[in-house]
């Protein structure tokens, strides 16, 4: 390294474009590296995580030792290991908590192994066949909880990521199906929040649509799974749109937003793509989108009203011209999808009938619904407050008397 500026010369060498595409995969293989060696790090570290959790509750050391067990043993890593930052009390319990949240709910007859490899495509961790075996025998139950490993697909978690899903989420389906969000979509921790502020859980597959009758089995599933109903577009600020037009408009000035929203795998085609036909007529489908893992164009029309039958004809007619015009050989169908204000499921289902074309239905959901949400939200807060207050002061009362 010198300490001026200098050129450097390539004598004897020719970047043709074959060393170009060499050293761009030699750059992908050093920067995969990086990756698995941050992972193989993370899992090391949430390993041993898992294991003081799971030794807490297979010791019953409160019952043990007392109460006071988990703020010694924090104190006691801490003056052993000074310069580590995960033994503080708070993380310590963290750690008891993660390990419970997964091993009650096989206490409980739950199959923790069978769950995750449905929510993970199968990535359970070396012990799967012993955790496979799982019955709701008592016994059998909690000698397993005691021995629970941790699956694989946690490694690939930052451990903020798993306080937040444990603590926030109320379901073992709940916790996977984020799990296997942040795994597939490499969330941050502030998205992963954002996801489960909105309740995407619920919204994930909800949409009203004909897809087990219009599409082979498997993409049939899967295309219900990419869609949400409602679709959170908060993000573009507003309480009402004026037409379609300001809706479209705002959507495709805040498209990274919305690409968001919709889901890993959707790429944005166009807008407004003009359909000309044989007789002059001209037509433009709102949105246009290509899903990567379906392989099949999805035609997304959009509406500021509740749905209506007659949406469902122009939907269809949309639908398919891109199966005429879009669609390649080896493409699957095209999907139309309709975002309107609100949709009624049998007004919805009834419109659907005799049409063979892949549909669907969902509704958006607006910033004054998330605030009215908000704001409902702390007023059963507040409320059980006060409720717990009355409790505790009656029951002082009853106790002086």
């Amino acid at each position: 390294m010198t300490d001026k500026p200098t050129f450097v010369y390539r004598d004897g060498m020719n970047a043709d474009k074959e060393y170009v595409q060499w050293l761009s995969d030699i750059k992908n293989r050093y920067r995969n590296s990086q990756v698995k060696a941050a992972i193989k790090v993370n899992t090391e570290l949430l390993e041993f995580y898992w294991s003081i959790g799971r030794d807490l509750v297979a010791m019953k050391a409160e019952e043990r030792w007392g109460s006071g067990i988990v703020k010694q043993f924090a104190l006691d890593m801490r003056e052993a290991f000074p310069q580590s930052k995960g033994f503080s009390d708070t993380n310590v319990k963290y750690m008891k908590r993660w390990y419970l949240f997964y091993s009650e709910r096989i206490a409980k007859g739950q199959q923790l192994v069978d769950r995750i490899g449905h929510h993970l495509g199968g990535q359970t961790g070396e012990n799967s066949q012993q955790n496979a075996a799982l019955t709701n025998n008592s016994e059998k139950s909690q000698r397993l909880v005691d021995q629970l490993d941790m699956p694989i697909a946690f490694g690939q978690i930052p451990w903020g990521q798993h306080i937040d899903i444990v603590s926030r989420c109320k379901s073992l389906e709940e916790a996977l199906f984020y799990v296997r969000q942040v795994v597939d979509n490499r969330w941050s921790r502030t998205e992963l929040n954002t996801q489960i502020d909105s309740n995407l859980f619920i919204r994930q597959g909800s949409a009203v649509s004909n897809f087990e009758c219009t599409l082979p089995a498997p993409q049939s599933k899967l295309a219900q799974e990419i869609l949400k109903d409602p679709y959170n577009i908060s993000f573009l600020g507003r309480k009402e749109f004026q037409d379609e037009r300001e809706l479209e408009d705002l959507l495709e000035h805040n498209i990274t937003r919305f690409l968001l929203e919709l889901g890993q795998g959707f790429a944005y085609v166009g807008r407004q793509m003009e359909l000309q036909m044989p007789g002059g007529q001209t037509y433009f489908p709102d949105l246009v989108f290509y899903h990567i893992h379906l392989k099949c164009y999805v035609v997304v029309e959009l509406k500021v009203v509740p749905f209506k039958p007659e949406f469902a004809g122009k939907i269809n007619f949309y639908v398919s011209a891109a199966d005429e015009l879009l669609k390649r050989d080896d493409d699957n169908p095209s999907i139309g999808l309709i975002i309107c204000r609100s949709a009624d499921k049998t007004t919805v289902e009834w419109s659907f009938r005799g049409i063979d074309r892949p549909l669907g239905v969902a509704s958006y959901q607006l910033e004054e619904v998330v605030t009215r949400t908000i704001a409902e939200l702390e007023l059963q807060r507040r409320t059980k407050q006060l409720e717990r207050n009355c409790d505790s002061a009656e029951q002082r009362k009853g106790e002086k008397e």
